[in-house]
């Protein structure tokens, strides 16, 4: 990988992290246990630090080593993480979000404005730093006055094996990558009590070939705690790579030391003392090690050394052995499973699919025009392998909406405070999967919404608790799939929108003749026309009427539809409708005349012989009325209709209509074309797509068509 690679996978993984620390911050401040938070926040700004180091941004190392030093202060608890210091640190990460973005423009250094942004930052993180003075023993985790007294008298007794022994070496490359060692010693003292502490630099070289930049160090220590050997492991986890690190267990096997000896790279004499001096072995343990190794063979194992001591059983040992070559191999298999593919990619993929398609559909009119039965059947083989390939390309741009639904902790947080509402987000149905391209286009329209529920829809506090209505806001996503789409609701448990008031706005600037009976949703959805506004007042946030607008736009250029439920006093609920997918569907073909029109398969419930009274839009379907609308009239097909019609049935967002055609065509691949500028007014048209043989076929748009029959049952009313 070269460095301009090895920089792109650098921002797209800061970027990552960076999500990850906001959505810790936002989590910790309601959070009853913020350790695991605490750590999550730490690790983030850890890894950003030492990746940027291998790349030279200095700026970026000395700007997250102030935030890293204050996270340091909060795990060892020493600061408390207060609602104004979670503020401060989404502050950081912000910054350090446009640090990045700078280097990826090209600037790879700081300017004067990105320093001066950073200056009250750092003084304020500073502030933290200077109000937690420790000396230099507090550093180590141990107390001043009992770090001397600890060592005296372990040399004196001769050790005690009651104790955990750690047994640290630290590598070299540890300062290079921005890590502090002595942060590590100073967090083990939180989980428990550093009896005693020796520190090593055998591996010192002459002064005159001594690099600076290097870590010499390691450490012995005695441990008293009542953790578990993984939690005393996670301590060190941000440095695994960077350590050689070995656990003993209070108690431990005499074997198990002389396999520690012999594995640290410090003489076997030196080493022995300083396991006395910590109290890991007792003398006389010491010298049985000792006699042990000068005795055995250098060509002798481990493992035969310890099944001659009777310590385990050969077949122990073997199964260990194997145990041990499997777990290397399973996490070289695991570390390969996934990689990062460029987005760009994975479109071009998509569009060469969708023309792989059209190619197989044009094979397969081909086959039955040639009436050649092999030919027919290599036709259907490869008809069923391009549905496969094409559902398992799809299958690789769906993403999960949970990523989007978390960016929303923030804006609830940031919006909620400059109000001055007290305001929590709910999300569910996180784990609901669609098309990337329409996470990417939906995100806009979302924080319109959301920013709309806090503004307008949670009420002052004091007018809450009038109410009865607990102090605390609610504004809650959720996500599902729904006949072939997926379903987002935006909803909260504010005051509703006032009926009157916007009927009275309406007809103010007339958008509606005064007079005019209207259903509670159409009013509610004259909200979305541009320029409405019922505020009283314009804010920063909202007032000017150019949201809804836009939001409503912007569903309806992804083939999908908003609809608004509300009751005043209550909440309010908005409800966006949008396809899985832009790319392609399974599509229906139905024949009007000369043309073909293609229905989304997911929308389509079933087909039934088209029958109605004279004069009637609207049929008996098993006792049900169901309206329908005549495709024939909608569209201006010329010529008569067909001998035999009939109704195919959809359904959208719990609705039902009949649409009548010509003819039924059967099942298709749709390859999605986007029409033109030219054609963008056209009415229940959503797309096109390319038939076999090679003429366009017209999508129509259910949503808009379910609405038309809609329309002319209000006018019939």
């Amino acid at each position: 990988m070269n460095l301009e690679q090895a920089l792109q996978t650098f921002f797209v993984e800061s970027r990552e992290l960076l999500e990850d620390m906001e959505s810790a911050l936002l989590a910790a401040e309601q959070a009853e246990s913020r350790t695991e938070l605490v750590n999550a926040i730490f690790r983030a700004a850890h890894t950003i630090k030492g990746s940027a180091g291998l790349f030279g941004l200095d700026h970026i190392v000395a700007f997250t080593h102030v935030v890293e030093s204050v996270l340091d202060q909060v795990r060892d608890a020493r600061i408390q993480l207060t609602g104004q210091l979670v503020t401060l640190l989404l502050a950081c990460r912000d910054h350090l979000s446009l640090l990045i973005d700078m280097v990826e423009a090209g600037r790879l250094e700081a300017d004067d404005a990105a320093s001066e942004a950073a200056a009250p930052l750092i003084r304020q993180l500073r502030e933290y730093l200077d109000a937690t003075p420790m000396t230099a023993l507090q550093v180590a985790g141990v107390p001043e006055e009992t770090h001397a007294s600890a060592f005296e008298r372990m040399g004196e007794s001769g050790g005690s094996s009651d104790y955990w022994h750690i047994s640290l070496r630290f590598g070299s490359d540890v300062l290079r990558n921005g890590m502090d060692p002595m942060s590590f010693i100073r967090y083990l003292g939180t989980i428990g009590r550093i009896v005693g502490i020796a520190t090593l630099a055998d591996a010192m070289p002459a002064n005159e070939s001594m690099d600076p930049e290097s870590c010499y160090l390691g450490f012995e220590i005695a441990f008293d705690s009542d953790a578990d050997k993984a939690a005393i492991e996670n301590v060190f986890e941000f440095v695994r790579d960077d350590c050689r690190l070995r656990i003993l267990p209070p108690n431990s096997r005499i074997s198990d030391y002389v396999r520690l000896i012999r594995e640290l790279p410090e003489e076997v004499p030196r080493l022995g003392e300083i396991l006395v001096r910590c109290g890991s072995v007792t003398a006389a343990e010491l010298e049985n090690a000792l006699k042990e190794q000068a005795d055995a063979k250098p060509s002798q194992r481990l493992g035969e050394i310890l099944v001659e001591q009777g310590a385990v059983p050969g077949v122990v040992v073997d199964a260990a052995i194997a145990k041990q070559h499997h777990a290397s191999d399973q996490f070289r298999t695991q570390e390969a499973r996934s990689i990062r593919v460029d987005a760009d990619k994975l479109d071009h993929l998509i569009n060469l699919i969708g023309e792989l398609i059209i190619a197989s559909a044009s094979a397969n009119l081909v086959a039955r025009r040639a009436r050649n039965d092999e030919l027919q059947e290599a036709a259907s083989i490869l008809s069923g392998l391009v549905e496969e390939v094409r559902d398992s390309a799809l299958q690789l741009r769906m993403v999960k909406i949970g990523a989007t639904f978390s960016r929303f902790q923030r804006v609830v947080y940031d919006v909620s405070r400059e109000l001055g509402k007290d305001i929590r987000l709910v999300l569910s149905g996180e784990e609901t999967e669609l098309d990337k391209t329409v996470v990417e286009k939906i995100a806009d329209p979302l924080t319109h919404l959301v920013r709309n529920a806090i503004d307008h829809g949670i009420e002052p506090a004091e007018l809450r608790a009038a109410r009865g209505k607990p102090a605390q806001g609610m504004v809650q996503l959720n996500a599902y799939h729904d006949s072939g789409s997926i379903v987002i609701e935006v909803s909260d448990d504010g005051g509703g929108l006032k009926r009157d008031k916007i009927l009275a706005r309406a007809i103010e600037r007339g958008l509606v003749e005064p007079g005019r009976a209207l259903s509670d949703s159409e009013i509610y959805a004259l909200i979305f026309e541009p320029g409405f506004s019922t505020a009283d007042q314009v804010t920063n946030l909202s007032g000017r009427g150019v949201g809804m607008d836009v939001v409503k736009r912007n569903i309806t250029a992804l083939r999908g539809g908003v609809d608004v439920q509300s009751e005043e006093g209550a909440g309010t609920k908005v409800v966006v409708r949008l396809p899985l997918t832009l790319a392609i569907i399974n599509g229906f073909l139905v024949g009007l005349g000369g043309s073909t029109f293609v229905i989304p398969l997911d929308m389509i419930e079933e087909c039934i012989e088209f029958s109605c009274e004279p004069g009637h839009d609207y049929t008996n379907l098993r006792g049900e009325v169901l309206p329908f609308i005549r495709l024939r009239e909608l569209f201006g097909v010329a010529g008569a209709a067909g001998r035999r019609e009939s109704i195919v049935v959809v359904n959208y967002a719990g609705k039902k209509a009949g649409l009548v055609v010509d003819t039924l065509l059967g099942e298709f691949q749709t390859v999605i074309k986007p029409l033109g500028k030219m054609f963008g007014h056209l009415r229940c048209i959503s797309g096109s797509t390319i038939l076999g043989n090679g003429e366009v076929a017209l999508i129509l748009d259910v949503p808009m068509l379910v609405q038309e029959v809609a329309n002319q049952e209000t006018q019939a009313a």
